[in-house]
């Protein structure tokens, strides 16, 4: 088994649509990236680069490269678990937390949680999302930025 751990932050500007987990969420603001800025998707993409040993999001689809300006990113999450089949690494589960003062998630962690378990190919009991605020603290605190912490689980390929 594998471990990886991601995390990703984006600011918040109003006018933009925000996506998490490949979801869009009501809101009259969104993250600023150089992609969709899904800090879901970006997070668990490096925990699950970083459980295989394979880098991490900047690596494989940085910020300069012009092919991936307002790119979706489910194509992210898509090219990895290519990636990792291709190495033959099999994911087993993901823990999401995303730290947000607003918009207030409850009611929107299950759809999260159902587009990340069929993304994955998982089980919903598989796939699990919290949401936190940061008690006004800092910028996630101020609601300027929106952020995420994942933690993915693999079974590797038989090693030595």
């Amino acid at each position: 088994m594998r471990i990886g751990f991601g995390y990703d932050i984006h600011r918040l500007e109003p006018g933009r649509q925000l996506k998490l987990g490949g979801v869009a969420i009501a809101a009259d603001f969104g993250a600023v990236g150089h992609s969709d800025a899904d800090v879901v998707l970006h997070a668990l993409v490096d925990a699950l680069l970083g459980a295989a040993g394979l880098g991490d999001i900047g690596d494989w689809f940085p910020d300069n490269d012009p092919q991936w300006r307002g790119a979706d990113s489910t194509v992210f999450l898509r090219e990895t678990l290519q990636r990792l089949h291709e190495k033959g690494f099999q994911v087993c589960q993901a823990d999401i937390i995303i730290v947000a003062e607003r918009p207030r998630l409850g009611s929107e962690k299950e759809r999260i949680r159902q587009r990340l378990a069929e993304l994955l190919a998982l089980p919903t009991d598989r796939v699990n999302v919290k949401a936190k605020t940061n008690e006004g603290l800092d910028a996630l605190g101020r609601g300027e930025a929106i952020a995420c912490h994942a933690v993915a689980v693999l079974r590797g390929p038989k090693e030595g």
